[in-house]
């Protein structure tokens, strides 16, 4: 099992850490990926993957909330951390238009620049959208015959958009949003037409806590030790067995961020 989204830099997980990232293991995961959401959060990211070289990689980004940060220091900053080996992707970049905590425009620039970015140091992009599906395809299309692979996490948009996502190559992150009987039911539906090479699984830690989870974790916060639980969901609503969906998912984050192999077969999902 591979967690495509942990944002590790959370101060929610500022006192344990080390021990999140042990339950992870001896939850049965054979690696994770570490999210950069600024210049500041993508250099802690990095080093949190480092002192984790063989489990944890990261990715070097602005999210839209941040674009108004974007600037020539910024790139330079990511452009550097992507020297680094455990630095995989650009990203999380994108689109949202829910919040626009950064105006629309600012948002589309920073999306841009980074696409560019991660087309001319040929690295996959780790994207964002939301509630901004048609903005964010026009700009991505022109990029993607030059980009290696991307991945759209935490899809939560209609069949209509995971349909023009999929005919355009991308792949999809599936989080435990898809385990919240109040707003998860249609993506529910939506998961056997994801085709399994294109299918990613998360759990954006510390955040969508699976909602199913029985017994309910004593916390609200969500930890990668939980993916087991997505994995076995994801699997029953698609009619998979949980342990090759697990070792499938892990083979194709493996494949998008160019990482090592791994034993995944060996897995516990219990």
């Amino acid at each position: 099992m591979f967690d495509i989204g942990v944002n590790l830099t959370s101060t929610q997980f500022s006192k344990d850490r080390k021990h999140v990232v042990k339950r992870a293991k001896e939850a049965g995961l054979t690696g994770f990926l570490i999210t950069g959401t600024s210049a500041l959060e993508s250099q802690q990211a990095q080093s949190l993957a480092q002192e984790q070289r063989g489990f944890c990689w990261s990715t070097a980004g602005v999210h839209p909330h941040y674009a108004s940060e974007w600037s020539a220091e910024t790139e330079s900053t990511l452009r550097r951390l992507m020297d680094r080996p455990e630095v995989v992707a650009i990203g999380e970049c994108g689109l949202d238009f829910n919040r626009n905590i950064s105006a629309p425009e600012q948002q589309e620039y920073a999306f841009n620049a980074q696409l560019a970015l991660a087309a001319e140091i040929n690295a996959p992009v780790f994207l964002h959208c939301r509630e901004a599906h048609a903005r964010f395809m026009a700009i991505l299309q022109p990029w993607l015959n030059v980009l290696p692979g991307a991945v759209v996490h935490c899809f939560t948009g209609t069949r209509d958009e995971l349909e023009e996502c999929l005919a355009a190559g991308l792949s999809i992150g599936i989080t435990g949003w898809v385990c919240d009987e109040r707003r998860g039911t249609a993506l529910r539906d939506m998961l056997p037409l994801i085709p399994v090479d294109q299918l990613l699984l998360e759990t954006d830690a510390p955040y969508l806590l699976p909602r199913d989870m029985r017994p309910r974790p004593t916390t609200r916060r969500n930890e990668p030790c939980f993916l087991s639980h997505i994995v076995q969901q994801v699997a029953h609503w698609r009619g998979e067995d949980p342990h090759t969906l697990a070792q499938k998912t892990d083979e194709n984050a493996r494949r998008l961020f160019r990482l090592s192999a791994s034993g995944v077969e060996n897995s516990d999902l219990a």
